[in-house]
């Protein structure tokens, strides 16, 4: 069984967007061999972030996003000069990475549940990193 890093490349098409990327992780999982264990999903970038999410209804999305609009707007006061420090700051908040529980070669995720990849500095072509562990 390979148990390196597999990268999924996408491409976001807003400045902040939620990507759902459940479907290219499970089968990165599905590639690993790996049947009982953990998939550890990162980005690296530091203008993004990961998620886990309703993908049920689409205002949860919107919600989201408007919320850390609020919380960190892109008209605020900044140091940081390249214009994106809000960004940065949502990436922060939601976090670079998630840990999801492995089991028959399967995510465990709840019924209503997908992995987001979260876009706050788009658009623009991004990774998303998957490294499964057995056990």
């Amino acid at each position: 069984m390979d148990h390196t890093v597999k990268t999924i490349t996408i491409r976001s098409t807003s400045r902040e967007e939620l990507l759902d990327v459940t479907q290219q992780v499970q089968e990165a999982v599905r590639a690993s061999g790996v049947r009982s264990g953990m998939a550890w999903v990162m980005s690296p970038h530091t203008t993004a972030g990961i998620t886990i999410q309703e993908n049920a209804d689409p205002d949860v999305r919107t919600d989201l996003l408007e919320h850390l609009r609020s919380l960190v707007p892109r008209s605020a006061s900044f140091r940081h000069a390249e214009g994106n420090s809000d960004a940065h700051i949502k990436s922060s908040l939601v976090g670079a990475s998630q840990a999801i529980a492995i089991e028959g070669g399967k995510l465990l995720l709840g019924t209503w549940q997908a992995v987001y990849f979260c876009e706050f500095d788009g658009p623009r072509s991004r990774k998303v990193l998957v490294k499964t562990l057995e056990g």
